[in-house]
């Protein structure tokens, strides 16, 4: 099942990935590597994955490589955590790697920032790759930070609106909803009361949700995080409060806190064939392009519909946007075989049939523009829409930070304070989340 050992350990990456970086000192960022990648020579290449499924299609995108690079040979390492390649980052030497492979894009800025991993962007250019052309907005953004672009994209991930369409039918629903108030209407609709629980839930609207995390809900409206300078937005960006009175409006619509954790806690989990959106229990649900796969292997009685998440009323003329996030690439500065190194990245993450390769295998989103319209994909119809939200121009992601993603943990127990009602003043509480990020990001530099 694709994504299931990515999403099970994102949090405890991003953690370690900010814990372990913040006293790394790898040496410069920028490539000054004088090997000869024309030469014969061994790479090392480490990863994460560690599906049988996924294992394997990355040895064939690796094997698609050396069979185009016959003088340089990979040698494969996967099921690698982010504290494992960070610890080797630091260290280097004959047995660190010269390429990693990182599902933790909130890393992304102290990667760039600690020299852990070297500017891409003198690379590129020699190459004439205009990565803004290259790949897709979102995803060119979230590998870069402060004008250092030390990551590339390697696949991502697109998030949309799961719904039932058995369901719908029954609630007289003819189509899914495009914007905030239709998604509010179609929710109570959808919601079957059963005495003091639901027999049927329209939408699980908490932050303990299954993906519906703050930053995920915050992307289909737009929120800025940061300004020039570099600090919080969130007490000043009308975004960041439409997106938290919105959902606290539909958690109170839906029953309550209350009566929605306890629904919660006697549901399966995300990962498992208990989902409550493939139980039928849920009838739409907020989550990335793996799920789709997942709920068909589970053989659900109703038929599987995917749309764009809905948008803010006075954004309708941005539908089809979403969230994206995804697999880093990139090339460590202790590597004394960085242009060999940069074969490999160049070609794991902007050759088209390759990034389509491992895309169909892994069925992930291609990260690239020229694959995302390939017609060498093999995909489920429905699966065209993580496709074309990927390739939306409006489609955003969260920003790096120089302390990785400690800011959104941050706006993440607020919004677990703001939805419980411990916190009831919402202005009050942005003020001092902000004031917190700004502290935590200044104690970083």
């Amino acid at each position: 099942m694709p994504g299931i050992s990515r999403k099970a350990t994102l949090a405890i990456a991003a953690t370690a990935s900010v814990a372990l970086l913040a006293t790394a000192c790898t040496g410069q960022s920028s490539s000054s590597a004088e090997d000869d990648p024309a030469a014969d020579t061994t790479l090392t290449f480490w990863h994460a994955w560690s599906a049988p499924a996924e294992v394997a299609a990355v040895k064939s995108l690796i094997a698609g490589f050396e069979k185009t690079h016959p003088n340089i040979h990979v040698n494969v390492v996967g099921n690698m955590t982010d504290d494992k390649m960070n610890q080797a980052l630091r260290a280097g030497g004959s047995k660190a790697p010269d390429v990693i492979s990182s599902f933790t894009t909130n890393g992304v800025g102290k990667f760039c920032s600690s020299g852990a991993l070297v500017d891409l962007n003198p690379l590129f250019e020699k190459a004439g790759i205009d990565p803004a052309t290259t790949f897709p907005k979102a995803m060119s953004e979230y590998t870069q930070y402060d004008g250092n672009r030390c990551a590339v994209p390697l696949l991502g991930d697109a998030y949309g609106l799961y719904y039932n369409k058995t369901a719908f039918k029954k609630a007289g629903i003819t189509d899914p909803p495009k914007t905030w108030s239709e998604f509010e209407t179609d929710a109570k609709k959808l919601t079957i009361a059963q005495g003091d629980t639901y027999k049927q839930l329209g939408f699980m609207p908490n932050y303990h949700g299954w993906e519906t995390t703050t930053e995920h809900y915050m992307g289909q409206f737009g929120p800025t995080y940061f300004d020039a300078s570099g600090k919080s937005t969130i007490a000043t960006d009308p975004a960041v409060t439409d997106a938290f009175t919105l959902q606290k409006k539909l958690v109170d619509e839906l029953g309550g806190f209350k009566k929605l954790e306890k629904f919660r806690s006697g549901l399966g989990d995300e990962w498992g064939p208990k989902h409550p959106f493939q139980t039928g229990q849920v009838a739409m649900q907020l989550d990335g392009e793996w799920r789709l796969g997942m709920a068909l292997e589970a053989k659900p009685d109703f038929e599987i519909g995917v749309a764009p998440l809905p948008v803010p009323d006075d954004q309708a003329d941005q539908y089809g946007k979403g969230y994206i996030t995804g697999t880093i690439a990139g090339i460590a500065a202790t590597s004394k075989k960085q242009n060999a190194a940069w074969e490999l990245v160049q070609y794991i993450t902007t050759d088209t049939d390759a990034v389509v390769g491992f895309s169909n295998a892994i069925h992930n989103v291609p990260s690239t523009l020229a694959a995302l319209k390939s017609p060498k994909l093999k995909y489920d119809p429905r699966f065209k829409t993580f496709l074309d939200i990927a390739a939306n121009p409006n489609s955003s992601t969260s920003p790096a930070s120089i302390n990785g993603g400690v800011y959104l943990t941050t706006v993440q127990q607020l919004g677990y304070d703001y939805e419980s009602g411990k916190v009831t003043d919402l202005k009050a509480g942005l003020k001092k989340a902000a004031a917190q990020i700004d502290t935590d990001i200044a104690q970083a530099k």
